[in-house]
């Protein structure tokens, strides 16, 4: 895009407005150099709240003139959605996750890929600022050597989610942020569901997964708790980091010394209880920080976005952590097409 086309101000399409795509709604409305003109809804807005025409279908909304457009309609809809998108050379923005299946999502990279658009899917925890903390922390070496990674995250039934289980809904969640501030690919992961909502989707997921660093991973998923909690655990040669990203605060627990005048443990080094501190670090709304670096991606500006190949690969461990607990057996993850050798932190 051109210095000249960087100065206008970029014209934004919504597409579906239920729970998520409000707060696109809302977010949009106010982004600096961003005018959102208009959004698709079949169902339209029964509030009366968002202030630009709402239309029933995605070619209304292309006829509005649109230069990049916000998927947030139900995850099996991304697939249309986005090709059509894509057909009419329109930049976006996907809801995570990318897409129902693999292939589906492969197709959106590819469709995306070969038309030079700018692409991304909304993983909205890598702009936690709790968790963007962490990764800095991790990558200066604070940690010392990465020994596992622990995530909880749970809460109460989304009614809105009809169409995919917790790993498509949340897990994918885990997924992208245990690859994303380690800086590691996944290369195997064996998982145990539980559906007790009556729907054919999971409710509940345990999962183990290695990184190519030889990384242990434990993701533990469920929308079936009144207990609400986001937590990501590292831990470390040096202590562990806790980040809460309900709040976004971030903590440290501290390694101490331990003297043993005991010759026999002298060679085995063990773990005390040491300093604790709380960082604290400025907390912008994750989802306005999304906005703001696709934005600029838009604009042509260096831009930290979540690409479609990322997504992608999301997809991918999140679909073979659905085979693994219907195969019962632990599934390896191929090296995803293209990707960089994994980087090592610290």
């Amino acid at each position: 895009m051109s210095a000249s086309a960087s100065a206008r101000v970029l014209r934004a399409g919504l597409i579906g407005l239920g729970a998520m795509g409000r707060n696109h709604a809302r977010v949009l409305s106010g982004l600096d150099g961003v005018a959102l003109v208009g959004v698709m809804d079949p169902a339209g807005d029964p509030t009366g709240q968002v202030r630009v025409p709402v239309v029933p279908t995605v070619s209304d909304l292309l006829a509005l003139g649109l230069d990049y457009a916000v998927v947030a309609c139900p995850t099996a809809l991304h697939e249309e959605v986005g090709l059509e998108l894509a057909a009419n050379d329109v930049c976006v923005l996907i809801e995570k996750p990318l897409a129902s299946s693999v292939d589906a999502a492969r197709r959106l990279v590819d469709a995306f890929e070969a038309r030079g658009l700018v692409a991304g899917v909304g993983h909205i925890e890598r702009y936690n600022p709790a968790l963007q903390s962490m990764r800095t922390r991790l990558e200066a070496g604070e940690l010392g050597e990465v020994f596992q990674v622990v995530t909880r995250r749970q809460g109460p039934f989304p009614h809105r989610i009809a169409d995919v289980g917790v790993v498509m809904d949340l897990a994918t969640h885990d997924i992208d942020l245990t690859s994303w501030v380690t800086g590691q690919d996944y290369v195997s992961v064996s998982a145990h569901t539980v559906s007790r909502s009556g729907r054919p989707h999971e409710d509940m997921v345990a999962a183990v997964g290695q990184l190519a660093d030889g990384t242990m991973v434990n993701h533990l998923v469920n929308w079936l708790s009144p207990l609400k909690e986001r937590s990501t655990v590292i831990t470390g040669d040096r202590g562990c980091f806790v980040a809460d990203t309900l709040t976004a605060d971030l903590t440290f627990y501290a390694n101490a010394a331990i003297d043993t005048e005991w010759e026999a443990l002298r060679a085995f080094r063990g773990v005390a209880e040491g300093d604790m501190i709380r960082y604290a670090i400025p907390k912008r709304e994750p989802l306005l920080v999304e906005h703001e670096r696709f934005r600029d991606a838009v604009e042509g500006k260096q831009s930290d976005i979540v690409s479609l190949r990322q997504g992608l690969r999301t997809v991918e461990v999140s679909a073979a952590v659905i085979q693994s607990a219907k195969s019962g057996s632990t599934v390896k993850i191929p090296a995803a097409a293209g990707a960089p050798s994994a980087r090592t932190l610290g």
